[in-house]
């Protein structure tokens, strides 16, 4: 039984699921309130699935790119459960999870997640094996929107374009031959795909300690980046 945490997007996600697939997933909007809504969440998805804390065994945690304090609070939440209940960890990078909601396209998938200052968090996949799993053909970057469209032309090569990132700067990419705009309901990577990915991951013994979970940061926090302006200013 795998716990998913998904926190580091504009919701919070948690699902539960084992090899007969997802038993239970819950997500709601959390406006930045991720660390109220996380553990109440966890509570609910666990009654409804009708499991206890001691029947986990393994608990898979997006660890980014996206947003900085939510990433925290899923990361910190899996460690503490982990330490506790003394299983592994399973770090899932969002796009990674995000590519999951283009399902079983044979096209080149991009997954884009919105990185807010005019920049988006991308990569590009093939899904690949039994269980479809997203395979990377180029790894995780932080760009311009430009950048990621002129990259896409260059290709020339049909694309399902899924996430955040293309529905925020859709005009870059509407009228491109090349590339095919998932709807609204693809924007975000789920808790769901969390677990999925977190199984496949368990079997192949991909899992982190507690101590060696890191977070997947590709710019600097937006605090950090502030603080620097400021004292640069003086």
């Amino acid at each position: 039984m795998i716990l998913g945490i998904e926190t580091a997007v504009e919701h919070v996600g948690v699902a539960l699921g084992d090899h007969r697939g997802i038993r239970a997933h819950t997500m709601v909007a959390s406006d930045r309130r991720h660390a109220e809504s996380l553990t109440p969440m966890i509570r609910f998805a666990m009654q409804q699935a009708g499991i206890e804390m001691t029947d986990l065994s393994a608990i898979a945690v997006d660890v980014g790119p996206g947003l900085f304090t939510g990433m925290r609070v899923g990361m910190a939440t899996a460690q503490s459960m982990a330490w506790a209940l003394e299983i592994p960890l399973v770090p899932v990078c969002s796009l990674d999870a995000l590519a999951m909601n283009a399902e079983m396209s044979e096209l080149t998938v991009a997954a884009a997640l919105d990185a807010r200052r005019g920049e988006v968090y991308w990569s590009l996949y093939r899904m690949r094996g039994v269980g479809m799993e997203p395979q990377r053909l180029t790894e995780p970057v932080v760009s311009s929107p430009e950048d990621l469209a002129v990259h896409l032309a260059d290709r020339a090569e049909d694309t399902i374009c899924v996430g955040s990132g293309f529905d925020r700067h859709a005009e870059l990419f509407e009228a491109s031959p090349w590339t095919q705009l998932v709807g609204r309901d693809a924007l975000f990577p789920s808790a769901a795909s969390v677990v999925t990915l977190g199984g496949h991951r368990v079997m192949a013994d991909e899992t982190v300690t507690a101590m060696q979970l890191q977070p997947m940061y590709l710019r600097a926090p937006d605090a950090e980046i502030n603080w620097k302006t400021r004292e640069g200013s003086r």
